[in-house]
């Protein structure tokens, strides 16, 4: 026995002959000797223990460095920050092992999809058996609603359509017929002589051979990638490289501090604490909080927009997307035909023969005939009931067509509807023929699907001596949504590419993609013979240029993805099928549609409870916010950690005593970081979130500019902070000057929370927004002067610190000023520049 390598292209008795099979099935020893050699017919799991996956969580940088920090934290007392930040590794790593976990479910929904009971014919006798236990050459008994068990080639059909969407994403169902054989180059979705597994039986039956089982089905190689692990979010990348870089410096200026205070003879016990107060200061173990705070405050105001988030830092690559690459079907448009254009010769016959050749049923059934019923309105029923159905002929594969036979006007008359090449083998009308092509290519070219309505005399059940008259041309398209081309317009004002990746036809895709908007005069198509025979570097540089991409098969859209991602981009893919599980799976962020398969809903990291997208946009549109209000947070908890340092250091190298104590850092880091950072998840958006283009993915938190705008806030806080320190020990002495900084300092920081909450305008520029944009921070400073006032009044002996006196309060009136002007001066200076360059470009 030999399973043959295209089945599709051989004739049906070689292809029983390579199988050693026959039309009375096989023989229940021959069952049990291949059921030996090729196995239960199940989609192959890699099994992976729930220990491994849980272990795997914990290698993170960020998470052993936030380990750190807590037992830092908690040596000095600081408990509540330690169990606090305990309870961040816990919720990232059950996140973590959470999303591996559903990776697995992915597969799980891919079996469920071919785990049925079928009937097979064995030794001669029909039995019901269940799907896992098929062979390679089991003769298979299609019906109506049946699963197809494996990949089969057909022997027998009788009006066969299948439903291939769970493969191809198209929701019209494929005709098939037995009889024919193909090239071997034939595609997946051109298989007319196979049903493939997974796909479902909506009408007609068959009886077919069991060719490709378990691995070897088609479905298996889309289960195959769905195992593959999924890119790193961009938030993840992004912050382990930030810390290792900000760790590596600031714990290198903190050792070297230490050693110059050693060398200077400094008490090594105050010296010790210090640089354990130092560490716990510069390590940003507040960042993690805010993170998942505004990742968790997005993912809830998306809820609200019909978004379900599955993974938590999904929230965050929406706004990093750079790519969108979309479904048509049921995304863009609405997964639903109707009748877009009809031409008639004869317009009251052309109706007839909608309603007579249709087996649609209270506006439900095929999708044609429904569009069909629903085109008509109400008169189809009319038309039923007013002319006698006597036969009733279902779709015939070798014809192409459907018929019925009726009693109009007291003529035994026979309606016809298909496609006109076949409808034209039969017509008498020639002198229509013309009008007919002229009309019909007219149609094609606007992507609609055209079928020939016809009329003829009944005089034989023989389909092959019928005579008609073709009497009409009905088009038909899924047409997109209503605001699907106002969403195309904002993505592409805000710097996002959008492709459509689809199953259906060149003609058609493009058609639906230029009327939204998608695809513009001088793109490129692409359909998936042309990929296939493209190599990888031949395929890259198509990418930048085509918008749609037709006759796409599940590898296509796989290979499509990944090559963009090579290429730097963030790549968002929509599907709603098994067809397009590798593709969800393989995309920095897969979304599936609310109704769509199981498999690709658990692959998925969203999923949109509305299929639309206008909603990804609108998704798009907080992503950008979070991630604005992440990098907000980053500047500001950084720039406070560095400005002590430069504090400190300055003191040491000038000679002086330390201008702060270990106890004072700490507390400057609660009554001042703290207390402020933890409101930046509720800062509102800027008005220009999507009117920028999207941050490549290493520069979307900490890229040059970030990194020069930390450093000038925590240079002019440190230096100033210096000089108030050096007045006051000259004029007063150290412990007036000590006093002076330490509130100094806190003030200093809440000044720079308040210039932290607008990236891209000062401060002073609508100036009403900057007081509104986030209450939460001046909640957050109230709550700062309570406690400050608070120690300073009953633990001042404890803190080294008093009340200031009016001259006290002229600094550090001073300095906050001044931190307020230099920093709203960068912005004005950024602001102008930003301005000049727009005007020139």
């Amino acid at each position: 026995m030999k399973i043959p390598d295209n089945a599709h292209a051989l004739k049906i008795e070689e292809v029983m002959s390579l199988l050693e099979t026959a039309p009375d099935g096989l023989k229940p020893d021959t069952v049990l000797l291949r059921q030996n050699e090729f196995g239960k017919n199940l989609l192959e799991e890699h099994k992976v223990s729930r220990f491994a996956i849980l272990a795997g969580q914990l290698k993170s940088p960020l998470v052993l460095i936030l380990l750190v920090a807590s037992l830092i934290s908690f040596s000095v007392g600081r408990s509540v920050d330690a169990l606090l930040i305990a309870l961040i590794v816990c919720i990232n790593t059950a996140l973590g092992f959470w999303q591996e976990l559903k990776a697995l479910s992915s597969i799980e929904a891919l079996k469920k999809m071919t785990e049925s009971r079928v009937t097979a014919i064995r030794d001669g006798r029909e039995t019901v058996v269940a799907s896992s236990q098929l062979v390679p050459g089991d003769i298979i008994m299609l019906q109506e609603g049946d699963i197809v068990p494996a990949d089969l080639r057909l022997i027998k059909v009788q009006g066969l359509n299948i439903d291939e969407s769970v493969l191809t994403g198209e929701s019209v169902p494929v005709s098939k017929e037995a009889a024919i054989t193909l090239p071997k180059e034939t595609l997946p979705y051109e298989l007319d002589n196979m049903a493939l597994s997974g796909t479902i039986v909506v009408r007609g039956s068959a009886t077919a051979v069991a060719v490709y089982t378990a691995q070897k089905s088609y479905l298996a190689s889309i289960a195959a990638k769905a195992q593959e692990e999924s890119p790193e979010s961009p938030l993840t990348r992004a912050l382990a490289i930030y810390t290792k870089k900000h760790l590596l410096l600031t714990l290198s200026i903190i050792a070297i501090v230490g050693i110059i205070a050693l060398f200077q003879g400094r008490d090594l016990l105050d010296i010790t604490m210090l640089l354990i107060a130092e560490i716990v200061s510069a390590i940003p173990e507040g960042l993690p909080i805010v993170v998942t705070l505004v990742l968790t405050i997005g993912a809830m105001a998306l809820s609200r927009k019909n978004v379900l988030v599955r993974y938590l830092p999904t929230v965050e690559t929406l706004g990093s997307a750079t790519v969108i690459a979309s479904d048509k079907t049921g995304t863009i448009t609405k997964g639903k035909l109707i009748v877009k254009e009809s031409f008639a010769i004869n317009e009251s016959f052309t109706r007839i023969a909608a309603a007579l050749a249709n087996e649609s049923k209270q506006g439900k059934g095929d999708p044609i005939d429904t569009a069909l019923a629903q085109w008509l309105g109400g008169g189809y029923e009319e038309i039923r009931e007013q002319f006698r159905r006597t036969c009733f002929y279902p779709f015939d594969t070798k014809y192409r067509l459907m018929a019925s036979a009726n009693i109009i006007h007291e003529e035994h008359k026979i309606v016809v509807k298909g496609a006109y090449e076949s409808l034209k083998e039969f017509a008498l009308n020639s002198g229509d023929f013309e009008k007919l092509e002229a009309v019909h290519d007219d149609f094609a070219r606007k992507g609609l699907r055209v079928l020939a309505m016809g009329v003829g005399d009944y005089e034989s059940d023989d389909i092959g001596t019928w005579q008609i008259d073709i009497v009409g041309l009905v088009g038909f398209l899924d047409p997109p949504k209503e605001d699907v081309k106002a969403a195309v317009e904002t993505a592409k004002n805000s710097g996002i590419r959008i492709m459509m990746i689809t199953g259906d036809n060149a003609l058609t895709a493009t058609a639906i993609a230029a009327e939204v908007g998608i695809y513009t005069e001088g793109d490129r198509v692409l359909s998936g013979p042309e990929i296939a025979g493209m190599d990888d570097e031949t395929l890259s540089g198509s990418l930048l240029h085509t918008t749609v991409w037709a006759r796409m098969l599940p590898e296509h859209k796989y290979r499509i993805i990944k090559l963009l991602q090579l290429q730097g981009e963030i790549v968002a893919v929509t599907g709603d099928g098994a067809n397009d599980v590798p593709a969800l799976k393989a995309a920095d962020l897969g979304i599936a549609m609310g109704n769509g398969a199981e498999a690709a809903k658990a692959t998925a990291k969203m999923i949109l409870l509305n299929n639309d997208l206008s909603v990804i946009i609108e998704a798009i549109r907080q992503g950008r916010i979070i991630a604005d209000n992440i990098r907000k947070s980053i500047y500001f908890l950084v720039s406070t950690s560095i400005d002590e340092i430069i504090l400190i250091s300055g003191a040491i190298l000038m000679g002086y005593p330390l201008p702060l104590s270990a106890l004072q850092i700490l507390w400057i880091n609660i009554v001042a970081d703290s207390a402020l950072d933890k409101t930046f998840p509720f800062v509102k958006e800027e008005g220009d979130v999507m009117k920028r283009k999207p941050r490549k993915p290493d520069a979307q938190f900490f890229d040059k500019v970030q990194i020069a705008r930390t450093l000038y806030a925590s240079v002019i806080i440190g230096l100033l902070g210096l000089w108030l320190y050096d007045a006051i020990f000259s004029a007063r002495g150290h412990d007036a000057a000590v006093s002076t900084v330490f509130s100094a300092m806190i003030v200093a920081i809440w000044v720079n929370g308040l210039q932290s909450l607008k990236e891209h305008e000062p401060f002073m520029r609508h100036i009403g927004v900057s007081f509104t944009i986030s209450p939460y921070l001046w909640l957050g400073i109230s709550v700062g002067i309570v406690l400050q006032g608070g120690i300073l009044f009953f633990a001042g002996e404890w803190f080294h610190a008093s009340l200031p006196d009016l001259e006290a309060a002229g600094y550090i009136l001073a300095m906050a000023l001044s931190v307020f002007s230099l920093i709203e001066a960068r912005k004005w200076a950024e602001f102008w520049y930003r301005k000049r360059l727009r005007s020139k470009g």
